[in-house]
């Protein structure tokens, strides 16, 4: 199966061998060719030191590069194929470091019993394609089970993010954690801080985008390694909604997580999934509820401006994080602005409303539009139809607006060197108040054309100039 699966794998083994070095196909690839997924992004382990890896790699490749040097990787590729080649090694972390220390190993038993998982402590030595798995990673696999090669302990103190790892497997592959996993990973949460931010990012990308998120989080929120990680989704355990719906507003951001991702579009959609903005948002939407919680005469819960506070909350926690500017502007948008439609049900929004909800958007409506409709949680499904109804009939309206104007980049009627030359004019505040002035008209009455909109400018210039 591995011959069809790889046969580049096998040829670069026969390199390798040729100039007196071992080599042996390990971790993800392996364990994804026995669940059936093939993939163009080999992983291998040798004997070779990074020098000579890099000089069969450059024979063997179409290109080849050593950004990996430092912990013993060189990668190369071939055609659509992608190589990452690694010296055998063993891996500690120095308790007040955030860098792990790389030594090279001797053996392939001894790399990989130094690996996260015995799921990805299989191997396949090359070419004579020999199985080895010293750790019965291959029973774990068919049981769906995250169990250590060493001791739990032992794995995660030489890198905690490993428990990181065991959270992404567990929503990645839909496996459970073996108790003394379990147990470690409780034990030993605070040791993730000395991991850096960007490689926590990044394993929590990776959870967030699997096929079933919430299941990693759990064991994050379970484990208390979310308290170091996220500690605002754990935080949010101590809130009740107000309307009494969920356990607490912690399940109910799962929940609308959950339902976001149903509402992902396919690859040629407005929202293809996976898509992280949107996970993001669905998961901090409520973040802001634990600091602006208040009771209410009568026993109610109130969280007023929640969404306010939630977007500042969000991007506090992403820039820790080190995300992206562009995902923490998305995600944090969104957040703010998720409470908007509320209302519209009960009472009728004008156009201007309309045109307003989708400007503010702007390129976040279509995500937008899917993060309002996951919010909706309620049993009561008289309600829920009440409220997807009401959804429903706004994006028509923008539909509507849409196919009329273009709302998505509204302007006033006339632009500031327009208005400069009708009011005789130079460049100044009086433009920028001219401007804003015809905006509003447009946002309320929709396009006036130009005759009318200068008509008003002129109006609204000389009651400024009598004022």
């Amino acid at each position: 199966m591995l011959a069809e699966y790889a046969p580049d794998a096998i040829e670069l083994g026969k390199a390798f061998a040729d100039a007196g070095h071992e080599l042996a196909l390990v971790g993800g690839p392996v364990r994804d060719a026995f669940l059936g997924r093939a993939g163009v992004d080999l992983d291998f382990a040798t004997s070779a030191r990074p020098d000579d890896t890099e000089r069969i790699l450059a024979t063997w490749g179409d290109a080849h590069w050593d950004m990996g040097r430092e912990f013993g990787t060189i990668g190369a590729r071939r055609g659509d194929v992608i190589v990452e080649v690694t010296t055998y090694r063993t891996e500690a972390y120095d308790p007040t470091s955030r860098k792990p220390q790389v030594a090279y190993g001797d053996s392939l038993d001894g790399d990989l019993s130094r690996r996260d998982f015995t799921v990805n402590s299989m191997a396949v030595r090359l070419p004579d394609l020999t199985f080895v798995d010293p750790f019965d990673g291959l029973t774990d696999l068919a049981n769906g089970l995250l169990r250590t090669p060493v001791t739990a302990e032992q794995s995660f103190d030489d890198d905690p993010l490993r428990m990181m790892r065991a959270a992404r497997f567990s929503a990645q592959l839909g496996f459970d954690v073996d108790e003394s996993v379990l147990k470690a990973m409780t034990a030993m949460a605070e040791r993730i801080t000395i991991v850096s931010a960007e490689r926590v990012q990044s394993e929590l990308v990776r959870l967030l985008m699997s096929t079933a998120p919430r299941r990693g989080l759990e064991l994050m929120v379970y484990t208390g390694l979310a308290e170091y990680v996220l500690p605002e989704l754990p935080g949010m355990q101590l809130t009740i909604d107000e309307h009494h719906r969920h356990k607490d507003v912690y399940e109910h951001s799962l929940t609308v997580l959950d339902q976001a991702i149903d509402l992902e579009s396919g690859p040629d959609g407005p929202v293809p999934g996976p898509d992280l903005v949107l996970r993001l948002a669905a998961l901090l939407h409520d973040v802001g509820k634990p600091a602006t919680r208040r009771l209410e005469p009568g026993g109610g819960v109130s969280f007023h401006h929640h969404e306010i506070v939630g977007a500042k909350m969000a991007t506090k926690r992403l820039r820790e994080l080190r995300f992206d500017k562009a995902t923490i502007k998305a995600v944090s948008h969104l957040v703010a602005l998720h409470l908007r439609f509320h209302g519209y049900g009960e009472a009728a929004w004008t156009d201007s409303a309309v045109r307003r909800y989708v400007t503010d958007a702007g390129d976040q409506l279509e995500r937008l539009h899917r993060l309002t409709r996951a919010d909706c949680t309620t049993r009561n499904q008289r309600k829920a139809a009440r409220l997807s109804h009401a959804y429903d009939d706004l994006e028509r309206r923008i539909t509507a607006l849409s196919a009329e104007e273009e709302l998505k980049a509204i302007r006033p009627d006339l632009d500031g060197t327009q208005i400069m030359e009708i009011l005789q004019i130079p460049a100044g505040r009086d433009v920028g108040a001219a401007y804003k002035h015809l905006l509003a008209l447009r946002m309320e009455h929709g396009p006036l054309g130009p005759e009318r909109a200068e008509a008003e400018l002129r109006s609204w210039w000389a009651a400024r100039r009598a004022g």
